[in-house]
Order: C-alpha cells, then structure tokens, then sequence
C-alpha cells in the first residue's frame, strides 16, 4: 500500500515555460503598434519591417492633451496574399443571375 504521507509523483508533463524573448516563434499577420510620436515608435515599426511586415494603411494620429500618440498597422505579405486569395474564391463561389451592377 503506497504511503499516504509521501508526496505524490505527477503524471503529467510540467507546463510549458513562457516563451523567450527573441525565441523562434511563428510571426503574427498583424501587428498594431501605437505610442507617443518619438523616436523609440519610429524604431519599433522599422524594426518590423526589417522582419518583413510591410506598412498596412495610413498611420493614425491623436493628441491627448499632453504629447502626440501615433499608430500604425503592419502586416506580413503573404497574409495579405492569402486574404486577397480568400477574396477571390469567394467572389467565383457567388450565383450571377445576369442582372446587377458590375
């Protein structure tokens, strides 16, 4: 009979520690980077595009009584690609009567 006061052995794997910074993980589609309009932002977004995203729509800017609080979009390319694909296919998959606007 096992002995109820010894501590008991897990079954199971241990959780998975957090991810390290700097670790290969698969990238996001979409990023959303927002802060004040300085230096340090302007770093962050070029730092993503030298990893491959490329600018998605205007930046957007706000004044929140103190400092200028920008944002920009980026994505990677072949989400972009994927999405326009998705597009497409769901534009061939829809029933055409004949009468409509083009």
């Amino acid at each position: 009979m096992p002995d109820a006061s010894a501590p008991a052995v897990p079954t199971t794997a241990p959780a998975p520690s957090p991810a390290v910074p700097g670790a290969a993980e698969e990238k996001l589609a979409y990023r959303l980077f927002t802060g004040p309009d300085d230096r340090a932002f302007c770093e962050r977004v070029s730092a993503a595009l030298a990893e491959g995203y490329v600018l998605h729509g205007s930046p957007a800017a706000t004044f929140n009584g103190s400092s200028v609080i920008v944002a920009q979009a980026v994505v990677l390319p072949a989400a972009i690609a994927s999405a326009d694909a998705a597009v497409a296919n769901a534009v061939d998959d829809l029933e055409f009567d004949g009468e409509g606007h083009a």
